[in-house]
């Protein structure tokens, strides 16, 4: 669903107008609502307006509304769903509003009634006003009697609109957003040198906190992820992507039995050593260094969110941005930055295609680049978590349709607050994925027409990262239904990406240990974790890198080496069994 309005904020010469007018550049024809009054005898000010109706398509109409400020919410309330309506700005409108001749006026009644206009119309709208009140109180009455209209005038429009946007110095930052964000303009200039962003599958938010340097134990860093970086114009089969080293993951698995333990070894960390080592090269790895977690928050219509409150994950996803609940505290625990990917919401999977052709070439991208960012800001391993609703179903309908599994077998079970099972919403779900199946019987089942038509936006972004972390030669964490449901799309793209996955833990669904047994992915620990897609993995973590930092920093047993001080036994060399009664360890 696509915004329907957006009020921007800014100082005198922020970029604010120039910005607005870049949100509705798309539209066929806009309505420019144009609210100053008076100015005729100001050559300064008729420069000011020239230069706006410069930068103005010939396609759009202008209206003047600045001797009758009761016409705007009559425009509004006329507005058919096609129209767009650019609104420039409130501060001329509250001026005309204030304007003697007008008065005696219920102002607050006036600005109330323009705030249900808004919120009611049936068009689109961008409004753009100024933001006051950031330096001293106006000395004369007629100036605090603007700004303080002006102020209650933005704040009940902050309300009614869909979005919120502050411009600063030609830079947007979102005061109020919603998963489905159409795009993000960016480098606005006051003049017409406007540049905007193609429409993006995800709007990556980040919470009102310092970027770095603020992680503990308890609290991540929380991170915003800019698109963009590492872009790959086009992800299709058969891309050829790099491996990790073949020979590196064998060699430290031969090495670990010549370190000098007083056990008999790692036991099944031993699997987490040998990935670390291929995907870095060397025998001797080293544990990973900085992680990001990757939070995918999305909704999925129909029957696939049968008992899941859509409120839910986005609550969970704000509690992650405000560095709060058990994510982020893992996160903290385990050294890991922490970045909120909000998706768009995915179609009903019973009733036709979950997403289009475009939208899943943009989230694959997006992915894409999120896995690029990460890297350059030097990553060194990635977590796929999630907080979605109808995420299961989705990655349970992928499995499906790629293994023949049988849904009602792998789909779990709806937990609801206070630890109960809610199965008359787990049999809707297996209605929903059983029609989906029904439905496509005959459509083509290559890895994009499965994000189209089942998988949705946030396995399309997952699969992304996949495909993106496997370019980068970024290992990822995966140990969950979206993480191994993007993996088995990602194969079918990539087949070298599934080598960039380590599967920490399998937890207690069949849908991740099935769908992994698929990938060859085999769970380093068995411990039966389910708290939440991503907060598996973050829990192991700490006890991966502990094996990881013993096997490539351990010397080899003194009873292995030459001489003191060598590197141990070579390639060539044998071992003399002792004898019975010998003196001692064998010698060669």
């Amino acid at each position: 669903m696509s915004w329907n309005s957006v009020l921007v904020l800014g100082g005198i010469r922020s970029g604010k107008s120039a910005f607005a007018e870049a949100l509705v550049a798309d539209a066929p024809a806009v309505r420019y609502v144009a609210t100053a009054a008076g100015g005729q005898d100001d050559p300064e000010w008729l420069a000011r307006i020239e230069a706006h109706q410069r930068r103005r398509p010939q396609a759009w109409s202008t209206e003047e509304t600045g001797a009758d400020p009761a016409r705007l919410t009559a425009l509004l309330t006329e507005a058919k769903p096609d129209d767009t309506l650019l609104i420039d700005d409130l501060g001329g409108w509250v001026a005309a509003l204030l304007d003697p001749a007008h008065q005696p006026n219920d102002d607050v009644a006036t600005v109330t009634a323009l705030a249900e206009a808004v919120r009611s119309c049936a068009g689109r709208v961008v409004l753009v006003s100024p933001e006051v009140g950031l330096s001293l109180v106006p000395q004369t009455p007629l100036g605090r009697a603007f700004a303080d209209a002006v102020g209650t005038a933005n704040q009940a429009l902050a309300d009614a609109c869909d979005r919120v946007v502050l411009v600063v110095a030609g830079r947007p930052a979102w005061l109020k957003t919603s998963p489905d964000e159409p795009g993000i303009v960016t480098d606005v200039q006051a003049d017409e040198s406007v540049t905007v962003e193609p429409p993006a599958a995800v709007r990556v938010a980040a919470a009102a906190t310092p970027l770095t340097g603020t992680a503990t134990a308890e609290r991540p860093d929380i991170v915003a992820v800019t698109a963009g970086a590492g872009d790959v114009s086009e992800i299709e089969p058969g891309m050829d992507l790099p491996l990790p080293d073949s020979d590196a993951g064998p060699d430290a698995r031969d090495r670990l039995v010549t370190l000098d333990l007083p056990g008999a070894g790692l036991g099944a960390l031993i699997e987490a050593v040998e990935f670390a080592a291929a995907t870095q090269g060397t025998a001797t790895p080293r544990p990973w260094g900085p992680a990001r977690v990757l939070l995918l928050a999305g909704h999925h219509a129909g029957g696939a969110a049968s008992g899941s409150d859509p409120a839910e994950g986005e609550r969970r996803a704000g509690q992650a941005e405000a560095g709060a609940g058990a994510l982020a505290r893992l996160a903290g625990s385990a050294g890991a930055d922490l970045a909120v990917v909000r998706v768009p919401e995915s179609g009903a999977m019973e009733d036709g295609p979950v997403l289009t052709a475009e939208a899943v070439d943009a989230a694959l991208r997006q992915g894409w680049s999120l896995a690029a960012q990460a890297a350059e800001d030097g990553r060194e391993a990635l977590v796929i978590a999630a907080c979605g609703t109808g995420t299961d179903a989705a990655a349970a309908a992928v499995l499906a349709a790629t293994t023949g599994a049988e849904p009602v077998a792998v789909l779990p079970r709806v937990l609801v607050p206070g630890g109960f099972y809610d199965d008359e919403a787990w049999m809707r779900r297996c209605a929903a994925v059983r029609d989906a199946m029904h439905r496509i019987r005959q459509e083509p089942r290559g890895a994009k027409d499965l994000l189209a038509q089942l998988g949705g936006a946030d396995l399309a972004v997952a699969a992304g990262v996949l495909l993106g972390a496997a370019a980068a030669r970024l290992p990822v964490l995966v140990d969950g239904p979206v993480g191994i449901a993007a993996g088995l799309i990602a194969r079918d793209l990539g087949p070298q990406s599934r080598h960039w996955c380590l599967l920490a833990d399998a937890g207690k669904l069949a849908l991740v240990r099935q769908g992994a047994d698929v990938l060859g992915l085999t769970p380093v620990l068995e411990l039966g974790l389910d708290l939440g897609e991503g907060a598996n993995a973050l829990a192991a973590l700490p006890l991966l890198r502990t094996a990881i930092a013993l096997a490539g920093a351990l010397p080899v047993h003194p009873a292995l080496l030459e001489e003191p001080g060598d590197g141990g036994l070579d390639d060539d060399a044998a071992f003399v069994e002792p004898e019975p009664d010998g003196p001692g360890p064998a010698s060669v």
